[in-house]
């Protein structure tokens, strides 16, 4: 049976999604580029996590981004965590930054782009409201009945800040999974959903055979 201690195990990349206020505007002395501003995450602001032990609360803790931001990480715009980048701070179209509300973001965008103007007409008309970032976790610290979880520093190199239309939970419980829900999670979150349930669901492993237990049923058949 696993101990909420477990919590603290290493992991890999993780996402977290947050209601999100983003601006969007037009980059003066550009055509066609539009600037986007918001956070990708915000800091001191509990939520409720789940994972195979029930609910437990999460917090990013102040300052959990100025190592990484100090080490210039590549990290690009996504939508939904896939496609085509549509800013990339190697290309100093996407800027981040840490103040006292959390992550901040800037991204100038070509709005040329098929795929960013549906962004940007989504975000317009208020269909979309949540970003995500994909990140790793550095250091943490677990409150003693590993109820409560401070993230205290993290990795964003090689991680993204994505608009998206729902936070998929990677650590949803089965039995409030719906099917949407499912479809919602990407591969590698779904796959070790998958690898969970089947570890679950196999069947035990059968009592080993007695050599005398063919005797033992031949005798019982011939009421010996």
């Amino acid at each position: 049976m696993s101990a909420k201690s477990d919590r603290a195990k290493p992991a890999g990349i993780v996402r977290r999604a947050y209601p999100v206020q983003l601006e969007v505007r037009a980059k003066a002395g550009t055509s066609g580029v539009s600037t986007i501003e918001g956070y990708a995450s915000v800091t001191e602001s509990p939520f409720e996590m789940w994972d195979w032990l029930g609910p437990y609360s999460e917090v990013v803790r102040t300052g959990a981004f100025g190592k990484t931001l100090a080490e210039n990480p590549q990290v690009q715009l996504l939508l939904n965590h896939g496609g085509l980048a549509m800013a990339y701070t190697k290309a100093g179209t996407l800027r981040l930054s840490e103040d006292s509300n959390g992550l901040h973001m800037a991204a100038d965008v070509n709005a040329k782009r098929s795929d960013v103007g549906d962004m940007l007409a989504a975000l317009d008309e208020g269909s979309v409201d949540e970003m995500s970032f994909a990140f790793r976790v550095t250091r943490q610290q677990w409150s003693p009945d590993y109820d409560q979880r401070d993230i205290l520093e993290v990795d964003l190199h090689r991680g993204d800040v994505s608009v998206v239309n729902f936070g998929a939970n990677p650590a949803t419980t089965v039995s409030s999974m719906r099917a949407a829900d499912f479809d919602r999670l990407d591969e590698a979150d779904a796959r070790a959903l998958y690898e969970r349930l089947q570890r679950r669901l196999e069947p035990a492993p059968a009592a080993p055979s007695h050599p005398l237990s063919l005797y033992q049923a031949q005798a019982a058949a011939l009421d010996l």
